[in-house]
């Protein structure tokens, strides 16, 4: 299967750049085909112009030669893959940038004959979701894991009911020891080598 990796972190010595090449290890050994797209690397602008907004509602919504290599990559991949640290809660602006900017209409959904949303990722079979959290987990518990909703929950809904889903998550990353830093690339080599 098709895989695209989606890397935001703006160090290139990063952990979260750790996990990513974890990720692509074990997707490579299982014999899927990746793409990388490293968001900061690629230079990607995650704020929409005034003549993006205006595009976003014409039969051409993408204008950025950036936005059309992502769309044309989420377009082709069976399995997304999300590598990012959760920062406020949340996505990073980067990444939720990217997603506005590229899961536009005719790419993440589309419209039916009545104009209703219908679901426009239906090749994706499966969203992976590997983050870093400063905060321990009873405590992202307890904000809603805000990043992880909008992968999990929102994301999801325009894939189809046939989706699966995995979520990675280091929690307490700023207090966690060398050997568990370890351990979770491991398991994130693990998983990714069994999808």
């Amino acid at each position: 299967m098709r895989a695209v990796v989606i890397l935001t972190h703006p160090r290139e010595q990063s952990f979260t750049r750790a996990a990513c090449d974890a990720a692509v290890r074990g997707l490579e050994s299982a014999g899927h085909e990746v793409t990388v797209l490293d968001l900061y690397a690629m230079g990607f602008q995650p704020a929409m112009s005034n003549a993006e907004i205006v595009a976003y509602h014409g039969d051409a919504p993408i204008l950025d030669p950036l936005v059309a290599v992502s769309a044309a990559a989420v377009q082709a991949a069976q399995i997304l893959v999300f590598v990012y640290p959760t920062w406020w809660s949340g996505l990073p602006a980067m990444l939720k940038g990217w997603l506005e900017k590229t899961l536009v209409p005719g790419v993440g959904f589309v419209f039916n004959n009545n104009h209703r949303v219908r679901p426009g990722l239906t090749h994706v079979r499966r969203i992976v979701g590997i983050s870093t959290y400063g905060s321990p987990r009873t405590y992202v518990k307890a904000i809603n894991d805000n990043g992880r909703r909008t992968l999990m929950r929102a994301l999801r809904l325009q894939t189809g009911l046939r989706l699966r889903s995995t979520w990675l998550g280091l929690y307490a990353i700023d207090t966690s020891t060398p050997e568990q830093r370890a351990n979770f690339l491991t398991k994130i080599e693990s998983r990714m080598a069994s999808l």
